[in-house]
């Protein structure tokens, strides 16, 4: 068997497609090392070999230990990575981009930096949540308040489907027991979709930075994608586990939301979405997965010219490569 050193670099024809990949994968107490192009969890009833191609978020709980060899093949293989507390609190890290094509990224920007168009995709995303409702001409006052409502509304119907109490969302940061048993499921179900909008978002290229609705942090648009998915699968989902026991909230609820979102397919969708949200239909990428490793220099007039080469004036001079 080759040295790790000695293999080359994963291609992106040899990657998962994003849309295919496990959400995520919890381990604690335990070593993660490499082995070829997976990776390994050891723990002390045993080594159980992960193919690592195919993790869209590894989430390393307590007690997790991971090697310089298995960060390099993860982020070869473009798998986010995210080390959260014992009651899933979240950190951030992550792996490089699946696709190798810029195209989402530089339409989010074109989006972003106007203001008009920003709004346009807020609004997008509005229809999205709430199909029922048209938000065209809403200001983002509006909007804002609109979603407020929702999301109570949401809280409330939950809470009369399942018989759950519901005094109102409790959370104080970094202290996962100050709320009851459904608040601590609310919030476990919202860090787990944290990291796998952020797992879908930087695999596509796209800025975690840019959002449309929240602004300010490097995580506004993985906010903003995670939200979309809020009233649909992760509020239920916290009512439907907080229904049938207080005990071990937290892991009931990642166990509970992994196989929710691989019952909805939600990879797939929020992939869709991304795309739909910031390119029409007409303008699809067409390199939407990164398949070919293309990079060119801009010029005036919106020209594209090939890199790795030395331009003197309009005309190559020779071709003189770095």
């Amino acid at each position: 068997m080759s040295t790790v050193s000695k293999r080359p670099a994963l291609n992106p024809r040899q990657l998962t497609r994003t849309d295919e990949r496990l959400s995520f994968i919890y381990l604690e107490r335990c070593t993660i090392h490499r082995d070829a192009n997976a990776i390994t969890a050891q723990d002390a009833q045993g080594t159980t070999h992960i193919p690592s191609a195919t993790i869209g978020t590894l989430l390393l709980g307590p007690g997790a230990r991971v090697t310089h060899q298995a960060m390099s093949v993860l982020g070869e293989t473009g798998a986010a990575v995210c080390w959260v507390g014992e009651h899933g609190v979240r950190y951030y890290a992550s792996g490089r981009a699946l696709s190798r094509s810029s195209a989402l990224m530089e339409a989010q920007a074109r989006l972003w930096a106007g203001p008009r168009s920003r709004l346009a995709v807020a609004r997008r995303m509005y229809q999205l949540r709430f199909p029922d409702e048209d938000p065209a001409g809403l200001t983002r006052h509006e909007l804002l308040g609109r979603e407020g409502r929702r999301v109570k509304d949401c809280y409330r119907a939950q809470a009369a489907r399942t018989g759950v109490p519901w005094r109102g969302r409790r959370y104080t940061p970094g202290d996962f027991t100050s709320g009851d048993p459904v608040n601590q499921a609310v919030t476990a179900a919202a860090q787990c979709m944290y990291g796998i909008a952020h797992a879908v978002v930087t695999s596509l290229a796209c800025s975690p930075a840019l959002g449309f609705i929240h602004s300010g942090h490097e995580l506004s648009f993985v906010l903003d994608v995670a939200d979309l998915y809020k009233t649909d699968i992760g509020i239920p989902l916290a009512f439907d586990v907080a229904a049938q026991d207080e005990q071990d909230i937290g892991s009931r609820t990642r166990r509970a939301l992994r196989d929710r979102i691989n019952e909805t397919s939600l990879l797939n969708r929020c992939v869709d979405d991304i795309k739909r949200l910031l390119l029409p239909e007409t303008a699809q990428p067409s390199d939407p997965q990164g398949d070919r490793d293309v990079v060119t220099l801009q010029s005036d007039h919106g020209h594209q010219v090939a890199s790795g080469v030395n331009y003197d004036g309009p005309e190559s001079y020779g071709g003189e490569l770095w």
